[in-house]
Order: structure tokens, then sequence, then C-alpha cells
């Protein structure tokens, strides 16, 4: 009996409480909108370039692994506490485990096996994601992050633009690493937006880039003030816009459409309205897209950014 006198068992409540939490958290795992459909994503949106698929095997691999190690935490503290709970009959210290080499070593070597088999599927991934020389691209853009929009650079030899982007001015912090992959005489057009910009056909903010279908594009990012991020969301792949450091990575498009992308580093006070939008389309649509632009008069290119520093020139130099 309890205390006062009544049969009612003092654990009831817990139990009670528990049953709610478990309940409340049934609903909550099921109730974010995700179909049977998204769920083998986890969270991840629907992969539209040829490399992201591998992103996506490296998060599912990670959410394995993690729900692997919780399971085995959460039923070694589990275990713990029913197993070795305080009897109601006995009330002497149990036996103290103190000391045991075996145990303490599998305390370590355990996670530092976990750590290594992660760091090595995520560095095999990232080597692969940011190789230059696997594919030679088939067009080249020069993203140009700034505060607060984005423009972008098509490197592409297009009919009324003359000029060659190898020695092209304003493309001065790009690298010649990059620029000996430039095509010969690439007169260029480009697109600029500002927060206000919005995609005429989906009324989304911001500029829109044009990519062409089962191509692969090399994006070749720069700064002109802070460090910003390219990601587009639907391609799972995004990176740091350094101001005197230029990044670079390449994707091939597989699925058409108008897709959103955003800066993924807070930039400063409008950080939120530096948005813009990725239309994958077919690779002749794309090329009258480049035409389009120079019979508007955008032709040649932007500035691309602040020079290299040069710490980075003499990084680049030591590595060649």
């Amino acid at each position: 009996m309890s205390p006062n006198g009544s049969d009612r068992s003092p654990r009831r409540p817990m139990r009670r409480k528990l049953l709610q939490a478990l309940t409340a958290g049934l609903v909550l795992a099921t109730a974010t909108g995700c179909t049977y459909k998204d769920f083998p994503r986890l969270g991840m949106p629907t992969p539209t370039t040829e490399e992201a698929p591998r992103i996506l095997s490296l998060w599912q691999g990670s959410w394995a692994a993690a729900l692997a190690t919780g399971v085995l935490v959460w039923g070694l503290i589990l275990w713990s506490a029913f197993f070795h709970r305080r009897s109601r009959t006995k009330v002497e210290v149990p036996p103290q485990t103190r000391y045991n080499m075996p145990i303490e070593a599998l305390y370590t070597v355990v996670p530092i096996i976990i750590i290594s088999v992660l760091f090595y599927f995520t560095a095999r991934d990232e080597s692969k994601l940011l190789s230059l020389t696997d594919k030679k691209a088939d067009v080249t853009v020069n993203v140009v992050g700034f505060q607060w929009s984005w423009g972008f650079n098509y490197i592409e030899s297009v009919p009324g633009s003359t000029g060659d982007a190898k020695t092209d001015k304003n493309l001065d912090a790009i690298p010649d690493r990059f620029k000996k992959d430039f095509p010969a005489n690439a007169g260029g057009v480009y697109d600029v937006g500002t927060p206000g910009t919005r995609n005429p056909q989906t009324g989304n903010p911001g500029p829109t880039l044009w990519l062409p279908k089962g191509k692969t594009v090399r994006f070749v990012l720069t700064s002109r003030d802070v460090i910003h991020s390219f990601w587009v969301v639907p391609f799972l792949m995004k990176q740091d816009v350094i101001p005197g450091h230029t990044n670079a990575f390449q994707v091939t498009p597989n699925q058409e459409g108008t897709f959103l992308g955003k800066c993924a580093e807070l930039c400063g006070v409008d950080h939120s309205r530096m948005l813009f939008n990725v239309k994958v389309v077919s690779p002749e649509r794309y090329e009258q897209h480049l035409k389009d632009l120079a019979k508007k008069g955008q032709t040649g290119y932007i500035p691309a950014g602040i020079a290299q520093t040069s710490h980075e020139k003499n990084r680049e130099t030591n590595n060649l």
C-alpha cells in the first residue's frame, strides 16, 4: 500500500507519463508531411544531377551508422536501468567494477573504428565530388556572390559578343589554373540580379541561372565582398564563395525544371534575400538564352570579385 493508505502504485503516474511521451513522439514522427517515397531520402530533396546520388548515399549511410550507434547506446542504458535497478528486498551496495581493461579498451577502440569508417567514406566521396579532372566540363559559369544578390558570367563563345575570357580584366580574380580550360575567344554574356529580381515564370525571388541538361557544368565561384555559399538545393551540393580564394566544382544536371538556390553562409543583414533560381533546359534552349542575353546588350563579363591574396597565390604555385 502507498503511504496514504491507498493501493495505487506510485509508479503508475510515471508509466502514464512515459506512455504519453512515446505517443507524442510517434505523432511528431508521423506528422511531418513526408510520404513513404520521401522517407528513404531522410529529408533530402529528389536529386537532379548525376553526382547527387553519391551525396544522398553518404547521407543515408551516416544516418544508418548513427541509428545503429544510438540503438546500441540506448540498449545498454535501458539494460543497465532495468537489470541493475535496486531491489526492494536487498539494500546492500551491488558489486562494483573498476579498472576493467578490456571494457575500457572497448570504449576507446569502438569509437575510433566508427570515426575512421565515417572519415574514409567522407574523404572518398569528397575527393570524387570536387575533382575537376575526371570529366571535361562542357559549360563554365563564373558565379559571383555579392551583397545582396548573384551575378552569372557565362564563359562561352556567343554570337554578337567579342573578347577573350582568358585576358578579360573583369576576370582577373580567377586564377590561371581555371582560365586554361576556358574556351578560346569566349566573349561571353552575363546576367546579374538584385534582391528584388524575380523569375518571370515562377515568381520566385532572385536572378535565374540557366543550365543545359545532360552537359557537365563547371562552377567557378568568386566573391566581391564577404564569404557567401552557393547552394542549389536539389543538387545536394554547396560550396563557399570566398573573397580572395576561388573555389570550383562540377555537376551534370539530368532533370529539366526550375529549382531554388540560396546563400548558405550568414553574410550580413540581408543574407535571407540572397536567393536565386536555376533553370535546367535542353541544350538548344540554353544556347538560345545566351543569344538572347547578347541581344539585350549583356555581353562581356561583370567583375568577378576580389583578387587572390598573396598567400593563396603561393599555395597554388606550390601545388602545381
